[in-house]
C-alpha cells in the first residue's frame, strides 16, 4: 500500500513539472512573440510589422492604431535608447518598455527621454491586440492643449481621424513637432515680460 501511495505521488509531481514546464514554455513563446513585434515596430519598416500582426483580426482599430504609430515615430525621429525586458503580466498580456529619444521632447528643449510601453495581448501564439501607454510630461499636454486653442492650422487635417482618407502621421507629427516649438518660445517670451 505504502508503494502505491508513493507511486502515486511521484506520479502527481512529475505531472505538476510537466504542466510548470509547459507554462513555462508558452510564457516563454508569448515574451518571443512580443520581442519580434518589437523588432518590428522599431525597424520602421511597415511590411515588417504587418507580418508580425498577420494573425491579428484587420478590423481591431488597436492594429491600424499601431500601423500610424509607427509611421509617427519614424517621422518623428525616434531613437531607441534602451529596450527593457518585456514583462509577461499574465498568461496573454505581455508589457514591452522602451525608453527612446525624439524629436517632441527636444521641441520642448527637455532634457528628457520617454518611455513608451506596448501592451500586448497574445492568445494561442497570436498578437490579439496591443495598446501603448507612455510617461510623457504634462507640459507635453499642456503644450497640445495650446496648440489646440492657438495653432490648430498645424494638426487640424493631418491629424484628423474623422477625415475620409485618415491622419498622415507624418505631417501630424511634423505639425505638432512646430507647435511645441512655438509653445516653448511662447513660454519664454511670458516668463520674460
Amino acid at each position: 500500500m505504502k508503494k502505491i501511495v508513493y507511486l502515486s505521488i511521484l506520479i502527481f509531481i512529475g505531472c505538476k513539472n510537466r504542466t510548470n514546464t509547459e507554462i513555462n514554455m508558452h510564457q516563454n513563446d508569448n515574451v518571443k512573440i512580443a520581442n519580434k513585434f518589437i523588432d518590428a515596430f522599431y525597424s520602421f519598416n511597415e511590411d515588417s510589422l504587418k507580418l508580425s500582426l498577420s494573425y491579428t483580426e484587420k478590423s481591431d482599430p488597436s492594429i491600424l492604431t499601431i500601423l500610424y504609430y509607427q509611421k509617427w515615430a519614424e517621422c518623428g525621429n525616434y531613437e531607441v535608447l534602451n529596450r527593457y525586458d518585456c514583462i509577461e503580466k499574465n498568461d496573454t498580456l505581455v508589457m514591452c518598455p522602451v525608453k527612446v529619444k525624439d524629436d517632441l521632447m527636444k521641441a520642448l528643449q527637455l532634457d528628457l527621454n520617454v518611455t513608451d510601453t506596448f501592451h500586448i495581448n497574445i492568445k494561442n501564439r497570436k498578437i490579439q491586440s496591443i495598446q501603448t501607454s507612455s510617461n510623457d510630461p504634462d507640459v507635453y499636454y499642456e503644450a497640445k492643449d495650446w496648440i489646440k486653442q492657438n495653432r490648430i492650422e498645424l494638426i487640424e487635417n493631418p491629424c484628423d481621424y474623422d477625415k475620409e482618407v485618415g491622419p498622415t502621421p507624418c505631417e501630424c507629427i511634423k505639425g505638432t513637432i512646430k507647435g511645441l516649438t512655438e509653445f516653448k518660445a511662447y513660454k519664454e517670451f511670458q516668463e520674460n515680460q
